[in-house]
């Protein structure tokens, strides 16, 4: 059994919080650079360039990337032979989310409420998702999840006969409607299978794989192929002026379902797609 510190978490935590916000990951910034090569419009090639520029200054500069520095979404994956020492694991993943959020100032967007909307301060607590796994290792993956692009995504339970062409029309469609709102170009985290409330963390963790990577399951990797090029024929193009590049990416996860069931899930992300992750 290895023991962690939560100390160690909270740490780990903080430094998350603020390396999201203000560094964007080299798979995200390359993409926009090729989508800058590929784009047809010279107002998105424009428009490209000023996000380009934007993340550069943020990064030197030690700057949120968006004014809009998201909600701390933690997936945890927690090996069986691990002991949590000193305290509780999702308070210490709270503490580091509200350290990181103070001592970088980042713009605090939680509410204690739906209904009251008081804001709490320390954008606390995050969405905490814990599974448990083999081995003695203790894995945080972090995104920092925007209101444009969280508001844009959506899911539904369609019918099993709908399948493969029906799954198209629904994330064309909710793209479509999204125009602008998520500030294109996007990632695209489609989740297939599970149930009510599985499809949406399986879009949401289709999130965090690296850009441009594969579902290892050629049926999966030929839809995600297939929705990128439909998705960029949509013409929204850079921050919704038009174009020829609307999206970076379709990421799909998929798992088991119901025989009478096909839930599916759309979790946009927007071009500042803040995500890390650490290994303790």
């Amino acid at each position: 059994m290895r023991q962690i510190h939560i100390n160690e978490i909270i740490e780990n935590v903080r430094n998350l919080s603020v390396e999201i916000n203000t560094t964007l990951s080299e798979d995200i910034v390359d993409a926009l650079k090729k989508a800058q090569e590929i784009e047809e419009s010279s107002i998105g090639k424009e428009v490209l360039g000023h996000l380009l520029e934007n993340i550069r200054i943020a990064r030197e500069e030690s700057l949120p990337i968006c004014q809009d520095t998201g909600l701390a979404v933690i997936f945890v994956e927690m090996g069986q032979d691990v002991h949590i020492v000193g305290g509780d694991l999702k308070e210490a993943i709270n503490e580091g989310v509200r350290q990181g959020y103070k001592e970088g100032y980042l713009r605090k967007s939680v509410l204690d409420d739906p209904i009251l909307r008081k804001n709490t301060g320390d954008n606390t607590p995050a969405i905490i998702h814990v599974d448990v796994v083999p081995g003695d290792s203790l894995k945080i993956k972090m995104a920092a999840k925007g209101g444009g692009s969280e508001n844009s995504s959506a899911m539904k339970m369609m019918k099993p006969s709908d399948g493969v062409e029906g799954i198209k029309g629904f994330v064309l469609d909710v793209v479509n409607k999204a125009w602008a709102n998520p500030c294109p170009p996007i990632i695209v985290g489609l989740g297939i299978g599970g149930n009510f409330e599985m499809a949406p963390i399986l879009a949401k963790k289709a999130l965090f794989r690296h850009l441009g990577d594969h579902n290892p399951a050629p049926h999966l990797a030929k839809l995600e192929s297939e929705l990128l090029a439909e998705v960029n024929r949509l013409g929204i193009g850079p921050e919704g002026f038009g174009g020829t590049v609307t999206a970076l990416a379709v990421h799909v996860e998929a798992a088991p379902c119901h025989i009478a069931s096909l839930p599916v899930a759309v979790n946009i992300d927007c071009h500042v797609s803040r995500h890390r992750e650490i290994v303790i």
